[in-house]
């Protein structure tokens, strides 16, 4: 029997949901309950950045046992890839898995990026991604949004009728420095429990991914991946 099979009946009314978002410089675990087709907000920890590997586990324990709530009674899990820290992204996905896999929870995965023009009400939003350059999602030609890594190429390029949530201040300063038309909304971060909200529809619908696919949603190559490239050629 799948994950959606078994779960089809308890992400229902009631039913126990769980987010993780370890993206960002500062992170979020959080637990929601489905109130009809809406999510009551239970409760939710912060977590500071560089610390996700050693706080994670124990923040989503904690949670729980102050909710009174096994890992086997969740619904679904929410889990948001990307984009952000390398670093950040894994951690949190390994967690997801850890807790998803035995207790056979389905997940669901959604991009900080729309979890942040979702907050907004727009379509475009914009993170920091250092190096003088944005994660950016955009209306594509067919309609449905994209996201790339945005420097300032490409973000000279972005039509001045657009509206942007931005959700630090890294990236509303070259923001307003590479596009000074376009109208920034400044939005504070997204966290685990807005995940949860934009992805109830998602979770009552069943539309889970397979979690041996699940990866981040990273939209730059690695530290690892760019210098090690690097080194490769001028090796040569």
């Amino acid at each position: 029997m799948s994950n959606d099979a078994q779960h089809t009946g308890t992400v229902r009314d009631g039913g126990l949901l769980l987010g993780i978002d370890t993206c960002g410089p500062k992170g979020s675990v959080a637990l929601g309950r489905f109130s009809g087709p809406l999510v009551e907000i239970l409760g939710e920890t912060e977590l500071e950045g560089r610390s996700y590997s050693a706080t994670l586990v124990a923040a989503v324990e904690d949670l729980l046992a102050r909710a009174g709530v096994r890992v086997s009674e969740l619904g679904a899990i929410v889990a948001v890839n990307g984009p952000g820290s390398f670093t950040g992204v894994r951690v949190g996905l390994s967690a997801v898995k850890g807790l998803a896999e035995p207790a056979r929870i389905p997940v669901v995965a959604v991009s900080r990026l729309q979890v942040l023009a979702w907050k907004a009400g727009v379509e475009s939003a914009a993170l920091d991604a250092h190096r003088n350059e944005v994660f950016l999602r955009v209306p594509g030609l067919d309609g449905e949004s994209i996201e790339l890594l945005a420097g300032l190429a490409e973000l000279g390029m972005t039509p001045p009728s657009l509206q942007i949530a931005v959700g630090d201040e890294a990236a509303a300063v070259l923001l307003a420095s590479a596009c000074p038309a376009t109208t920034l909304l400044r939005i504070p971060a997204p966290t685990a429990a807005d995940a949860m909200k934009l992805a109830a529809p998602g979770i009552l619908a069943g539309k889970f991914v397979d979690l041996a696919k699940l990866d981040g949603h990273y939209l730059r190559r690695s530290d690892a991946e760019i210098f090690g490239a690097a080194a490769k050629v001028h090796g040569a």
